[in-house]
């Protein structure tokens, strides 16, 4: 694994993007931090341009690197569900490439329940680009045999060890309205009902 980890993060390092596992799916992803990166991202997977990128780190404690804002409702959000498949949608720093924001300036951000994803971008330091790994119009994949090998051709690198991605849904992507009011953008492997038990007022 260290070796391959390491490998994998020259590449980030050197503006390339990578395969990779997460907790639902694999992966198509780049330093989150790097524009021209980004937009290789975009073009492998032919993805509409104003579609935004979204994210993962490796810890609550990497959030800074994406936001500023850090209000209760985040934290408690966090506190619940993270590491796992929770993309909250945050106001992102505005020195980051455009491709990961809305035209409000927000972009989606978990911490990532795989210890390989996770430990990527503690290693990296960074954010790194977490869009399924699959071509634009594709179903995306949760096992290394079923990823186009088109896709991996043009990526600079790919991580196949297990643990694998469990599969099934994807992530489940909210914004915060206000205080506990959460509207849900897609339902994923996080349940509106798992939201609600935790107390959150949850808008579809």
């Amino acid at each position: 694994m260290e070796a391959t980890l390491q490998n994998l993060i020259k590449a980030l390092t050197e503006g390339d993007t990578i395969v990779y596992p997460t907790e639902t799916l694999y992966a198509l992803g780049c330093d989150a931090t790097k524009e021209a990166a980004c937009n290789k991202v975009i073009e492998i997977k032919d993805r509409p341009k104003a579609k935004p990128l979204p994210l993962i780190i490796g810890g609550v404690d990497m959030l800074g690197l994406v936001t500023d804002d850090r209000p209760q409702v985040l934290q408690e959000l966090a506190s619940s569900f993270w590491p796992g498949p929770l993309s909250i949608l945050v106001k992102a720093l505005p020195e980051l490439p455009a491709s990961l924001s809305d035209d409000d300036g927000f972009t989606s951000v978990r911490w990532s329940g795989h210890p390989f994803a996770a430990e990527l971008s503690r290693r990296l330091r960074k954010p790194i680009v977490s869009t399924s790994a699959n071509l634009s119009g594709k179903p995306p994949v949760a096992h290394p045999e079923d990823l186009d090998s088109r896709l991996l051709d043009l990526a600079g690198a790919a991580y196949f060890d297990p643990p694998w991605p469990k599969g099934g849904k994807p992530s489940t992507v909210i914004r915060i309205l206000s205080f506990n009011r959460l509207e849900v953008l897609r339902e994923g492997a996080v349940s509106v009902k798992m939201l609600c038990d935790k107390g959150f007022s949850v808008t579809l």
